[in-house]
């Protein structure tokens, strides 16, 4: 049957859930900034490198593969082998939740001080070690409710994990960052940086906190549903009963070609920190790295992560849309969509660009205390970044949602050995120090999307479409970043105050954009 044409999300819950979600999770970032510091950011943000990473290995993928085989099973109504995978995958989180656990807890000084050459990140690492555990069960409980056909209890999990994540998240890094700021005073040791790393270990907390509070509000639905689950098992008659061996194994073949495209995506972070800890290191300015990441991290990557949300989101809902048109072999279809989602992502990046860009300055200044000088400066020569990583990242979902699983990993492989070149260049050959990362970061993804826009070509024969997609929102976005320029110059000289010349800048550079 021939999905309906009007609807380009099908799953309109998950995806305003996670443009809340995550807006939350840029949200506490700025107060966190603002109490830990720089330096502080930077192990905060090397070991949410490690967790990330940790995660996606062990439980980020288990939502889809449990979706996936437990709606299968339901479709053929065998509801015995349904509950065997949820047993199966219960029993998978828990091996592998519990060893990535033990492998940060464990090797939490070693990632520290060996990789990454920031000793005190330790602290946030192990914070983080049980995270993981609870990480693995709840993407199970996600999954297994995904497969039963409704979204509900993932999106409202999602967006209560998030509120608590970023309330303790706050909380704790402010009471573990003054008290260890007390004991340095006493001590005659203040600017160690014990302070900033307790403070940031306060921070990973709330994560901790944030997927608790989702697994128990998971727990309490899927108890409150267990006794309507197992009449469905006793009225099973389909007579075909499978192996637990054979649902794990099953389970894990896949569970791993999503683990493989997603790390390979995602270890650049971790290779990044590391490599440039190193050329750091070895330049003799070991000392000075732990803030500059912290500003790149906490500060500059913040920024660009707001209007990133909503393209990751729009990804995420964007796979099972396509893979509709894909499935009855409607190209026209597949090609609209596509149109319509990568014009969707750059109406909200270019304007975004622009903005961050002739504001870059009062944004930081209004957003953060301190010296921001670096971020400001970051923000400016970084901003094109948000225009780049929206269209790879739709890109990278249509071409999953085609089918063309593979072809996103290839072109990561091929992106980031190209992107570390680069970072090498532009640090020992044109000696630019931290901001080698802010241009090789935008150059992993202009590799992403040439890449992907020549795939797209020859399997889908979809030609960009450039003068309503790109041109007039470029177009429209310079008028606007002239308007919000000058408006701030306007009021700030009228009135003085940054907050109120920025909002208002802001204010216009909307009305502006949207005229």
């Amino acid at each position: 049957r021939r999905p309906p044409r009007s609807t380009l999300f099908p799953y309109t819950t998950l995806f305003r859930s996670s443009i809340i979600v995550r807006l939350i999770g840029i949200a506490y970032r700025i107060p966190m900034v603002n109490i830990i510091g720089d330096e502080g950011m930077g192990y905060y943000g090397t070991a949410f490198n490690v967790y990330n990473i940790a995660l996606l290995l062990s439980s980020y993928s288990l939502p889809l593969a449990v979706s996936k085989m437990v709606s299968a099973r339901l479709a053929g109504k065998q509801y015995r082998n349904a509950e065997r995978i949820f047993k199966s995958a219960l029993f998978y989180a828990t091996v592998v939740g519990a060893a990535a656990a033990a492998i940060i807890w464990f090797g939490a000084d070693f990632f520290a001080r060996e990789v990454f050459f920031m000793p005190y990140a330790s602290f946030a690492l192990k914070t983080l070690a049980p995270t993981v555990w609870i990480m693995a069960y709840l993407g199970v409980f996600r999954g297994y409710f995904q497969g039963r056909g409704t979204m509900v209890p993932t999106a409202a999990s999602q967006i209560f994990e998030q509120i608590i994540n970023a309330i303790v998240s706050v909380a704790a890094g402010s009471i573990l960052f003054n008290e260890a700021l007390k004991t340095e005073i006493l001590k005659e040791e203040t600017g160690s940086g014990l302070s900033n790393a307790w403070g940031a270990a306060g921070g990973t907390i709330g994560t901790g906190a944030g997927a608790l509070t989702a697994l128990l509000f998971l727990l309490l639905l899927f108890f409150l549903c267990r006794s309507s689950f197992l009449r469905q098992v006793k009225r099973d008659r389909s007579g075909r009963l499978e192996s637990y061996g054979t649902i794990l194994r099953v389970l894990f073949f896949t569970v791993v070609p999503v683990i493989l495209s997603s790390v390979i995506y995602n270890v650049n972070s971790v290779l990044d920190n590391g490599i440039l800890a190193y050329n750091f290191s070895t330049a003799g300015r070991t000392e000075e790295f732990t803030a500059l990441w912290g500003i790149y991290t906490g500060k500059y990557h913040l920024l660009i992560n707001v209007p990133m949300a909503m393209s990751n989101a729009l990804s995420s809902s964007l796979i099972p849309s396509i893979s509709q048109a894909a499935a009855v072999g409607d190209r026209r279809m597949m090609r609209a969509r596509t149109a319509m989602a990568i014009r969707f992502s750059c109406i909200i990046a270019i304007p975004s660009t622009m903005g961050l860009t002739v504001l870059a300055g009062p944004v930081n200044n209004l957003l953060f205390s301190g010296d921001n000088s670096v971020a400001i400066q970051m923000t400016i020569y970084g901003s094109l970044a948000v225009v780049f990583y929206s269209i790879s990242t739709v890109t990278n979902a249509v071409l999953q949602g085609i089918d063309k699983m593979r072809l996103p990993i290839i072109h990561a492989l091929i992106s980031l050995v190209l992107h570390l070149a680069a970072l090498e260049l532009f640090f020992y050959g044109f000696d630019l120090g931290i901001y080698s990362m802010v241009y090789a970061n935008i150059l992993f993804a202009v590799f992403m999307c040439i890449l992907n826009a020549v795939s797209l070509k020859k399997h889908l024969k979809y030609r960009q479409e450039i003068r309503k997609t790109i041109l007039l929102p470029a177009a429209a976005s310079a008028v606007m970043g002239a308007a919000a320029f000058g408006a701030y110059q306007l009021f700030y000289r009228v009135c003085g105050s940054n907050l109120i010349s920025t909002v208002f800048s802001i204010l216009l550079a909307i009305l502006v954009y949207g005229v």
